[in-house]
């Protein structure tokens, strides 16, 4: 288990988190909790994405506030591999996009019959994050056409909404561009050493894969505005997708970057019993400071949107919950 490239200021206190959260793979033996108690593991993310920071900090919570558990954190590919080995029953919770949630429980595109999960809350949205190189010509996604680009790891929600922009703007994911199917690490490493001209990438600002990015190449990588794409996507897709902001604070770019956001939502399986349910969602909320300690994108944690998880339902427990602390 490692922390690489977080930003400079969180080194310390992530790698803490995650050295007690972060249990590796779980074996299979997924949904043996129960009221009275046991192991519960989360399906995160990417080593340098916010998903697998948060995630080794929610682990640590629920392991130290929630009597009778103990958590781990394991690394994923994200959302579509992290919602499947949900209903495998290999994982108790699960990070995912939005629209890779809807996609789940609509049985559309990645999933081939409706998926049996539900929501224990709302979290922070995810930024869709294009860099590219500066030598590359590139300003828009249509200008991806030919080129070399990394659309996020296998199954991924990264992978679904790099894909979903290709065909936005024209392009045959297939066919128009040179895709290499990387995770946020290997991405990164690989628009260093030149072998790819952009990367896609959907999570929390700041990311630590992406301020290491920006900060090894300096003036030579980017961030492109992509809002153009916006209304086709919600033409097809659903209000699921807005506009958003990339501020330039965030990776000490000389100008904010309109992009394109998504929410994600903390998935359970419908059958988790409403009891545990109703304490998960509470010792999020109850502890939403610790993990903002590890990234900042939790302070978009908020009670006002925690049941806001439409077309996901909401677990009767975890209503339960969001009612007892507004």
């Amino acid at each position: 288990m490692r922390i690489r490239r977080l930003p400079t200021a969180l080194v310390v206190l992530a790698a803490a988190v995650s050295l007690v959260a972060c249990g590796g793979q779980r074996e299979p033996e997924g949904g043996a909790a129960g009221t009275d108690g046991g192991r519960l593991t989360i399906a995160t993310g990417n080593t340098t994405g916010v998903y697998y920071q948060l995630g080794g900090a929610l682990a640590s919570v629920i392991s130290s506030k929630v009597e009778g558990y103990r958590a781990t954190a394991s690394e994923t590919g994200a959302s579509v591999q992290n919602v499947q080995g949900l209903v495998a029953g290999n994982y108790d919770i699960a990070f995912s996009l939005g629209d890779t949630a809807s996609d789940a429980v609509n049985g559309v595109n990645s999933f081939k019959a409706k998926q049996d999960v539900v929501a224990l809350t709302r979290l922070y949205p995810n930024y869709t994050q294009v860099a590219v190189r500066a030598s590359a010509g590139i300003s828009k996604i249509a200008d991806l056409k030919g080129k070399r680009v990394s659309t996020g790891s296998p199954n991924s929600g990264t992978e679904v909404i790099a894909r979903r922009l290709l065909e936005a703007a024209g392009l045959d994911p297939a066919r128009d561009v040179t895709a290499q199917r990387l995770g946020l690490p290997e991405s990164v490493d690989a628009m260093k050493s030149g072998s790819i001209d952009a990367l896609v990438w959907s999570g929390g600002i700041p990311t630590g894969g992406i301020t290491d990015l920006m900060t090894s190449l300096g003036k030579d990588v980017e961030l492109i505005p992509i809002t153009d794409l916006l209304q086709p996507l919600q033409t097809r897709y659903g209000t699921i997708y807005a506009q958003g902001n990339i501020a330039s604070a965030a990776y000490k770019q000389p100008a904010d970057v309109a992009t394109i956001i998504v929410p994600n939502v903390l998935l359970v399986r419908k059958n988790m019993p409403d009891e545990l349910a109703e304490k998960l969602t509470k010792v999020i909320f109850d502890n939403k400071d610790a993990l903002v300690q590890v990234n900042v994108a939790a302070k978009d944690i908020t009670l006002d949107n925690a049941a806001k998880t439409d077309p996901v339902p909401l677990h009767p427990g975890s209503q339960k919950a969001l009612d007892g602390l507004k």
